[in-house]
């Protein structure tokens, strides 16, 4: 159903009827042509086949040649993949990588027995900074870099580091299927990239993962992995997960995955629509993307500048609510902020301590409307306007952290 957002010129907080009184969700999955996609689901229910079947395998193949890598891994969840695959490698000591980003990318290298080192973030890309990765790298037993909100890495600069230190490579590529580094589709930097599934993705499958690999080695040892390490007798080779995505869910995915192109050309209009129908606004930016990179803008993201907005980030949040529109702090606190990573040593990450509380994601799904796109600008636009009154009904307040 198309949401035509009500337009006036006070906002909702100052007592102007709301943008979207029926509400704008953050997100939505996009899952277009049903009736094909239930008859999927219902030849697997009635073939008894519920995993390791058919499905998962195609899959696979088509994944891989989109992305042009020799191997796709299946599995239940990004961060099971990521867990999986450091496990595989090895690695045991300190992993660098981004403290902005989502915690399950950390949780996956705790989980596997490393140890996060967090580096800084580039202030346009809002990726990891190629200098600040290269001051930890010392000692270090591996590099994990996040393709934040869809936005590829500059992935060469980071493979030459990770070269150099004789280090493997693997990117968090959650939000990247569909992304463009440079002419190339991300999925195939590094020795490995990990991709999720779940429903916040542009390819979504309920919950899943791919692990994208041109390493035979590696992608033998994750289709141990996600089976417990079982080789088939029940004499485990290792101590594995059972990491396997159903049947069902790889239905999901390749129904999904066959309007990814479609969807990331869609995406990128409504952030483009977006942003040109904000006009003059002060105090927002958009995070940036290298000339001849392609992001699958899995969130529309703004970074806001409280002087020159006249809101913090916090009152924004609080009068779009009003507004009727959803929005998530991606990704404020930060991981090293985090209650479950109080104990590692403090370093210095300035550029994500200063960017996290100034970011807020807004509602984008790849069947919004442009309509849509531009109520959500015009409520933005009217709240610059009234900043001052707003800031008297939306008190400020410092983030607890």
């Amino acid at each position: 159903m198309t949401i035509t957002p009500t337009v006036h010129g006070t906002p909702a907080v100052l007592g102007g009827t709301p943008a979207f009184p029926d509400g704008l969700a953050l997100l939505r999955p996009t899952l277009r042509d049903l009736p094909d996609l239930t008859g999927r689901l219902a030849d697997i229910l009635q073939s008894g086949v519920l995993t390791n079947g058919p499905n998962v395998a195609e899959l696979e193949e088509r994944v891989a040649d989109r992305l042009g890598v020799a191997h796709v891994i299946a599995v239940a969840s990004c961060t099971s993949g990521l867990a999986l695959t450091f496990q595989a490698l090895g690695v045991r000591g300190n992993v660098v990588m981004p403290s902005f980003t989502f915690s399950a990318g950390p949780h996956a290298v705790m989980w596997s027995g490393g140890t996060p080192v967090f580096a800084d973030i580039s202030p346009d890309t809002l990726c990891l900074d190629i200098a600040s990765v290269s001051e930890r790298l010392a000692g270090a037993a591996a590099i994990s870099a996040t393709h934040v909100y869809g936005t590829p890495c500059r992935s060469e600069a980071l493979q030459t580091l990770a070269n150099q230190s004789g280090v493997p490579l693997v990117f968090d590529a959650a939000h990247g299927l569909g992304s463009v580094r440079q002419g190339v589709p991300i999925g195939g930097f590094g020795v490995a990239e990990v991709f999720s599934l779940s429903p916040t993705k542009v390819v979504v499958a309920g919950e899943g993962g791919l692990v994208a690999t041109n390493d035979p080695g590696l992608a033998r040892t994750l289709r141990l992995a996600r089976n417990y390490g079982n080789p088939g007798n029940y004499d485990c080779l290792f101590p594995g997960l059972n990491a396997r995505m159903s049947e069902l869910h790889a239905a999901v995915a390749l129904h999904s995955l066959a309007s990814l192109d479609e969807n990331v050309i869609r995406r990128n209009r409504l952030v483009n629509e977006f942003w040109d129908s904000l006009g003059g606004v002060r105090g927002l930016r958009r995070p940036g993307v290298d000339p001849g990179d392609v992001s699958t803008y899995k969130d529309l993201t703004v970074i806001v500048d409280e002087l020159a907005f006249g809101l913090s980030t916090r009152q924004l949040a609080a009068a779009l609510a009003l507004e009727g529109i959803e929005t998530r702090r991606y990704f404020h606190p930060p991981v090293h902020a985090q209650v479950a990573y109080q104990h590692l040593p403090r370093r210095s990450l300035p550029v994500t301590n200063a960017i996290a509380p100034m970011v807020l994601s807004l509602p984008l799904w790849s069947h919004m409307s442009l309509a849509q796109v531009r109520g959500v600008a015009d409520a933005l636009q009217r709240l610059h306007v009234h900043a001052p009154r707003v800031r008297t009904h939306v008190p400020a307040q410092r983030d607890a952290r």
